[in-house]
């Protein structure tokens, strides 16, 4: 009886406990001074109309150089030279590389500048796939078709079409403001490691780097009803392994017991069964803190109670795979594999190749070892390919974080600002060797199926939503 009572007593007080923390666990207040509103509202169809050019301007980039046409991107100076004159008179600009571009407006006085970037190179399209050409800048019934509309040229439109406002009505910022675009983001070119490698040289740290990233999206977060701004201060490493065998071969008429395709895909189960354990980054605390406290109750519960439901967490994550489990985890997908090319001959040598997507924690070196250990075949040679280690994290206690939170909620009131971890690549991990404040948001208010338009089929956008996307810009660098 004694034990029973001990027990009920235990269980009375871990309950108390729950209880306690998830009715503590509300919404932060987190007062920001009102942003004065704009002088006068941006031009969405003349901005569109600017982006139908660039959109016309193919500025696709390939690995492989022998499939690319260099003209356009010469082109796409000139362009932005005749599209934005105000820029070029205030600001000066530099190539550090063949694909990048570098303006610096500067400011009244010394101090940390501010670095706003996009990239200018898009990937190709399969243009019989799409419902309108990707590459003619199609504005129809208020939205404009076209490949890089969101990825990035949009926002390379929204940061000069600010610029070029601002400039005109004399704005002169308090210090340096940087403008940093790249031809060559989507095969992790040399135009961001260029730029970042001469404003090191100079003696550049910036207060704030903004970049491709995050965005204003609905429904990402469990319990959570209202729109969420999602702004990543940390991505993850993307690292590609290649694993193969060896053997004499031949003919697939006397097999040996065990084939090279079967012990690669054994391997592969191997690996699937047994994904990398869980770590809970400084991104990923931060994003259940902020958005978990917005949630429903069952939700709040678990989120103010990570110390006993982690572990439910983790097997929920493990179980369905997604985004909420790409935030916990290094994540590894299997994308190629290739063996014999005929069909009754044993393959000399069978390989695949997996793409990891490193958390914080993890490198390239500990996780090959992981998967030799998961493998356990030591006849699988593993060989790092190419790739990155995780980025460092940004800092959210800062001015940077503060200017930019301001102008996310100035143009979209209803948001919930958040950091999270970026699951994807982006030009802005270079950054973070002259900035802890590498913030990386798009802004524009994005749905599911929109989100989808990148890099894939009948890319567009709103018209607009080029508006919305200016107002931000506009807002942020009056705070410069």
């Amino acid at each position: 009886m004694t034990i029973v009572l001990i027990l009920l007593s235990v269980l009375a007080a871990f309950f108390a406990v729950v209880l306690i923390r998830t009715a503590r666990f509300c919404p932060k207040a987190e007062p920001d001074a009102a942003l004065p509103p704009l002088a006068e509202a941006p031009d969405a169809e003349l901005a569109a109309e600017h982006l139908a050019e660039m959109i016309r301007i193919r500025t696709v980039s390939f690995a492989d150089k022998a499939q690319e046409d260099p003209e356009p991107f010469e082109e796409f100076p000139r362009l932005l030279a005749r599209l934005y004159p105000n820029v070029h008179s205030a600001c000066k600009c530099e190539r550090p590389g063949p694909r990048s571009l570098l303006f610096r407006w500067p400011g009244k006085a010394p101090g940390d500048p501010t670095v706003l970037m996009a990239h200018y190179d898009v990937v190709p399209a399969d243009e019989d796939a799409w419902e309108k050409p990707p590459f003619e800048g199609i504005i129809e019934g208020g939205v404009l078709w076209g490949r890089g509309t969101l990825d990035t040229k949009g926002t390379l439109l929204g940061v000069m079409e600010a610029a070029e406002a601002m400039i005109a009505r004399g704005f002169v910022p308090e210090h340096d403001i940087y403008l940093a675009f790249a031809g060559d983001e989507e095969i992790a070119g040399t135009g961001a490691p260029t730029t970042v490698k001469l404003l090191k040289a100079r003696g550049v740290h910036a207060a704030l780097v903004v970049d491709e990233g995050g965005a204003v999206v609905e429904n990402v977060f469990p319990g959570v009803s209202r729109p969420c701004a999602l702004v990543g201060i940390g991505e993850k490493g993307s690292v590609n392994f290649e694993f193969s065998l060896a053997s004499k071969g031949g003919h697939a008429s006397a097999p040996p017991a065990h084939t090279l395709v079967g012990r690669l895909a054994r391997a592969v189960t191997r690996v699937e069964g047994k994904p990398f354990p869980a770590r809970m980054t400084k991104a990923t605390a931060e994003l259940f803190d902020t958005l978990g406290r917005h949630s429903t109750f069952v939700y709040r519960m678990i989120f103010a109670n990570l110390w006993c439901f982690l572990p439910l967490l983790d097997l929920i994550c493990k179980k369905q795979g997604g985004e909420l489990n790409a935030l916990m985890r290094t994540t590894c997908a299997f994308t190629m594999m290739e063996g014999s090319r005929a069909a009754n001959v044993l393959p000399p040598k069978a390989r695949m190749v997996a793409n990891l997507r490193l958390i914080s924690g993890d490198t390239a070196s500990s996780a090959a070892e992981a998967l030799r250990a998961v493998i356990q075949d030591d006849g699988i040679a593993v060989r790092r390919l190419n790739g990155d280690d995780p980025s460092p994290f940004s800092r959210t206690d800062s001015e940077g974080w503060r200017r930019l939170r301001r102008a996310i909620r100035a143009t979209w009131p209803e948001a919930l600002v958040s950091p999270y971890l970026m699951i994807a690549g982006s030009d802005s991990r270079h950054f973070s060797a002259i900035s802890e404040n590498v913030m990386r948001f798009c802004p524009m208010a994005l749905s599911t199926e929109e989100r989808g338009y990148i890099h894939g089929h009948n890319e567009r956008i709103p018209v607009e939503k080029l508006g919305t996307l200016v107002e931000f810009y506009l807002r942020l660098i009056a705070q410069c």
